[in-house]
C-alpha cells in the first residue's frame, strides 16, 4: 500500500532520472496516479515500466521541442516531437480550452505523440472550465476491421464530456472493443482469465486465455458498428492530424523499432453557442432520465462519470495497493540516488 502523494513524487523522480524536465515528469506522474485513483489500473502503475523502457530505448523523446502552430484563432496543430503522450495531451487540451474561451470553439490536432493514458482525464480539464469536449486517439492494432482476418484498428477510445451544472461532469470514455486492451495485459501478467466473448486467438477461435488474446484479435462492441467507430477514430486522430494510421501505430510494449507517432484530436466548445440556458437544460435532461422506472436491483440510474467520481473520492482517502510484480518493477526503475519510500 502506498500514499498517492508520495507515489507521485517517486514517479516524478523516476521520470526526471530518465531525462524528462521536472514539469513534464510531474504531468506524467499525476496522470498515472489519477488512473489508479479512478480504478483504471490498466492505465496506471502497470504502464510505468513501459514508458521508461521506451525512453531508455530512445523511442520516446524526453527533451521534445514541441511546436504549436495556430491555423486560426480557433484551430491549432501540434507537432509533439515524439514526447511522452501525457505531455503532448496536456499541452493540447489546454490549448483547445484557451481557443474555445476566446472564440467559442477550440480544435487541436496532434501528431508525433504517444500513449497518453485516459482520455477522460483530459476531458475533465475541459468540463472544469465549463466547456463541452470530444477527444479521439488511435492505438496499435488490436481489432480486425469487419470482414477482415487481421487486426488493424486499435481499441481507439471515444470520449465525450460536458458540464452538468453540478460538481460531477458527464464524461463518457470508452474504447470500441469489448474489453480494454490494458485489462488483457494485466490479466496476462497476473495469469488470470479474461471474460468470454471478448477476444479470439490467432486461429480465430474464441479464447479466455489473456496471452492468446494478445496474440489474436479483440472483438469490437456491436459487431460491424464498433468496427466502423474504430475506423472513424483512426481517420479523425490519424489521417486528419498527420499521425500514424491504418495499423501503423507501434505497440508500446513490444515494438521498439521507432516512435509510435500517435495522433490525437481535441475538440472543445462553449455550451451556450446555441442556447442561453444550457445548464438548466442539461440538468433537466439528467433529472428526467434518472426519474425513469428502474429494473430490479438498480438503485439509481447513473450517467457516465458518476461512478468514476465516487471511486476517486473514496480512493483519494485510501492508500494505493501495489501488486508485488509492479512493486518489483518500480524498485528496478528507481535510480541509485532515489530513496524508495512509500
Amino acid at each position: 500500500m502506498a500514499n498517492a502523494k508520495k507515489l507521485i513524487n517517486l514517479i516524478n523522480r523516476i521520470f526526471v532520472s530518465r531525462g524528462l524536465s521536472p514539469k513534464h515528469a510531474m504531468i506524467s506522474a499525476k496522470a498515472l496516479i489519477n488512473a489508479e485513483l479512478v480504478g483504471a489500473h490498466s492505465h496506471g502503475l502497470s504502464r510505468l515500466k513501459m514508458y521508461c523502457d521506451r525512453i531508455d530505448k530512445k523511442v520516446i523523446n524526453p527533451k521534445p521541442k514541441i511546436k504549436i502552430k495556430n491555423i486560426s484563432k480557433s484551430i491549432s496543430k501540434i507537432d509533439a516531437d515524439n514526447s511522452i503522450g501525457f505531455v503532448a495531451a496536456d499541452i493540447a487540451i489546454k490549448k483547445a480550452i484557451d481557443n474555445a474561451k476566446k472564440t467559442g470553439i477550440g480544435l487541436v490536432g496532434v501528431k508525433k505523440s504517444g500513449h497518453y493514458g485516459l482520455s477522460g482525464y483530459y476531458a475533465e480539464q475541459a468540463t472544469n472550465k465549463n466547456l463541452v469536449t470530444m477527444i479521439f486517439t488511435n492505438a496499435p492494432p488490436a481489432v480486425a476491421p469487419h470482414g477482415a482476418l487481421k487486426s488493424l484498428f486499435g481499441t481507439n477510445p471515444i470520449c465525450f464530456g460536458t458540464p452538468t451544472g453540478s460538481k460531477i461532469p458527464f464524461i463518457l470514455d470508452t474504447s470500441i472493443s469489448m474489453i480494454n486492451r490494458g485489462k488483457i495485459r494485466v490479466a496476462a501478467r497476473n495469469n488470470k482469465k479474461i471474460p468470454e466473448g471478448v477476444a479470439l486467438d490467432k486461429n480465430g477461435k474464441p479464447t479466455t486465455d489473456a496471452r492468446k488474446a494478445l496474440q489474436g484479435v479483440q472483438l469490437p462492441i456491436a459487431g460491424f458498428r464498433g468496427s466502423g467507430l474504430a475506423w472513424m477514430v483512426d481517420i479523425l486522430s490519424g489521417v486528419l492530424t498527420g499521425g500514424n494510421h491504418a495499423g501503423k501505430v507501434k505497440d508500446p510494449f513490444d515494438d521498439f523499432t521507432g516512435p509510435q507517432n500517435i495522433g490525437h484530436l481535441f475538440f472543445t466548445f462553449k455550451p451556450n453557442l446555441f442556447v442561453n440556458d444550457y445548464n438548466k437544460r442539461i440538468k433537466n435532461n439528467i433529472k428526467t432520465i434518472k426519474a425513469l422506472p428502474k429494473i430490479k436491483g438498480i438503485k439509481e440510474i447513473m450517467y457516465p462519470g458518476q461512478n468514476k467520481f465516487k471511486r476517486l473520492k473514496i480512493n483519494s482517502r485510501k492508500k494505493i495497493n501495489i501488486p508485488s510484480n509492479i512493486k518489483k518493477d518500480i524498485t528496478k526503475l528507481v535510480s541509485k540516488n532515489t530513496i524508495l519510500k512509500y
